[in-house]
């Protein structure tokens, strides 16, 4: 099994011509009814070999955490941030195992972390709030610098999420330290956070439209990070799983579903459908309830939903059609639309 990124690869080297690969790519999207574009492409498993390798480096992890642990609280953290490096210099950079270098970025990032973390909790463990929301963000910050470091040397997709996500953490906890007030206000600033993570995302989306190379697995990851912190907090502020959201917030919640239907087939990307999937799920499982069809309410929520969401993934293309037709100028910088669908 090739990956987008092998595929690159090889034209680079000169095996194969950039118009081989690009008919490569249309032959696999014809088998597939679908443009190559429209699967949303990510390297997570090159093979079974990627599962053993990342389940022996788990084992490893867990056992040099242990054993920093017994020296000192910031050892354990340290040991995994140093081990995961060492790890990456052979199965990323050199074996390019996609599974292994995910499990080894996120391992680095918070063994880095957690070294920091280790050594203000030995140091005092009963820090006033503010001054742990100013560490915190001093914390996410280093982190997120650590992150960079990692991408300058391996370029996995994901470290640029990881980063993003420790910035926003970053910002997060220099506003609760300045104004302490700020955190009865997490939902609203957690959201802002996600819509500049969503920002970054698009703008590497739109430096590759045809979703060809490396900058497309980087804006997956970015949307798979920004998702989350676009849709609970906005769910979580409308008061979802409350005693009884009510007919009018169940109604709201599946408008803001649709909502962010549109935006995922404008752009292509589907992390916002599936991170908002639990809230949608409760909204038409009240609605339901409040109809008197208490036994079987979960179920049919479920056959709705379920329904609607394979519909969804078998006309995605034709509704993507019609949706990028409607922003006009604007739909010609997303990934394009085929006029047909391959027979």
């Amino acid at each position: 099994m090739y990956s987008e990124s092998d595929i690159d690869g090889a034209v680079a080297a000169g095996v194969i011509t950039s118009d081989a690969a690009a008919a490569l790519r249309n032959h696999i999207a014809g088998l597939r009814d679908t443009p190559a574009v429209d699967e949303e492409h990510f390297r997570l498993l090159t093979g079974f070999n990627d599962i053993f390798v990342s389940i022996a480096i788990a084992l490893l992890l867990v056992a040099v955490a242990q054993i920093g642990k017994v020296i000192a609280e910031p050892a354990a953290g340290a040991a995994v941030a140093i081990t995961s490096w060492l790890l990456a210099e052979y199965f990323t950079r050199k074996r390019r195992m996609a599974l292994p270098s995910i499990l080894l970025l996120l391992a680095f990032v918070g063994g880095v972390a957690a070294t920091m973390i280790g050594a203000v909790v030995e140091i005092d463990p009963n820090l006033p709030e503010q001054i742990n929301a100013a560490i915190g963000s001093g914390i996410a910050l280093i982190t997120a610098g650590a992150a960079w470091v990692h991408w300058r040397r391996f370029m996995v997709p994901i470290t640029v999420a990881a980063g993003a996500a420790a910035l926003v953490a970053t910002a997060t906890g220099l506003v609760i330290a300045a104004v302490p007030v700020a955190k009865d206000a997490i939902y609203p600033i957690v959201l802002v956070g996600g819509l500049a993570v969503f920002a970054l995302a698009m703008w590497w989306d739109m430096s590759d439209p045809e979703r060809r190379t490396r900058r497309a697995d980087v804006a997956f990851w970015l949307h798979l990070a920004a998702a989350p912190m676009i849709a609970h907090p906005v769910f979580q502020m409308l008061g979802i799983f409350g005693n009884d959201i009510g007919m009018g917030t169940a109604v709201i919640v599946l408008g803001l579903y649709l909502v962010f239907a549109f935006v995922a087939l404008a752009i292509d990307r589907r992390a916002l459908l599936v991170s908002s999937l639990v809230y949608v799920l409760y909204a038409m499982y009240a609605i339901i309830n409040s109809a008197g069809a208490v036994e079987l309410s979960a179920a049919i929520a479920a056959l709705v939903i379920g329904s609607a969401l394979l519909t969804l993934s078998a006309f995605w293309h034709t509704m993507r059609r019609t949706v990028v037709g409607t922003l006009g100028s604007l739909g010609d910088r997303l990934p394009p639309v085929t006029t047909a669908v391959p027979a």
